[in-house]
């Protein structure tokens, strides 16, 4: 065990940089923190933390190898995120004054289980964390490495990923950042919808442009 201890650490490093990149998911978390309950925030965040399970398991069978490779299931899941991420847009883009607001008390305009599904869909359907975990599985981390140890690594990305968006769920329903956002947050609502928008149009352009293929790895999550 002690011997993996420096690739485990390569994964970390390499996993933290990835996740505190700003993309769909801190976007999502970000929105849910200023307009849900702190509750449904958090429900967001480990949704997020679940989806990257998915990407490991995948990983780990050795599926994402064959998602890299395919052009076609690959740009069928560009399509896919790109779709998704534009239907969260929208919402954003209809938000009006008033909306962004402190909560007063335990009613959300959304179920526990919308926000839990939210988070661990828009990390699911998020094309270049497949490409970031296919890489990490098959360049970083060593095949010779035991399977248990790989889901060991997994594990910690999951819980990791959960626990940053877990934080940055926790500082922005603060009542004092929240109220701060009373008179311009619909505004702030907007700008990640265009953030969102920008992001699904990158895909879908790179799905028809082809400037993307599989087999160019981007090494980030979000990015």
């Amino acid at each position: 065990m002690q011997n993996y201890w420096p690739e485990f650490l390569t994964v970390a490093l390499v996993h933290l940089l990835a996740v505190a990149s700003p993309g769909p998911d801190f976007a999502v978390t970000l929105r849910q923190a200023l307009c849900q309950s702190r509750r449904n925030a958090l429900l967001t965040a480990i949704g997020i933390g679940a989806g990257i399970l998915v990407h490991v398991g995948y990983s780990l069978l050795g599926i994402g190898l064959l998602i890299q490779q395919s052009i076609v299931l690959f740009s069928i899941l560009k399509v896919l995120g790109a779709l998704y991420l534009t239907w969260i847009a929208i919402q954003c883009l209809r938000a009006r004054a008033g909306g962004v607001h402190v909560e007063k008390g335990p009613t959300t305009h959304q179920s526990g289980l919308a926000a839990l599904r939210l988070g661990f869909l828009t990390n699911v359907l998020n094309p270049k964390a497949t490409l970031f975990f296919v890489s990490l599985f098959s360049v970083v981390i060593s095949p010779g490495t035991p399977i248990a140890l790989q889901a060991g690594y997994g594990l910690y990305m999951a819980l990791a990923t959960g626990l940053w968006f877990a934080m940055v769920a926790v500082f922005f329903t603060l009542p004092q950042v929240r109220r701060s956002f009373n008179r311009f947050g619909h505004w702030l609502d907007r700008l990640m919808g265009g953030v969102l928008l920008v992001l699904a149009g990158q895909l879908l352009l790179s799905t028809v442009s082809g400037s993307e293929p599989p087999s160019g790895p981007i090494p980030g999550t979000d990015r």
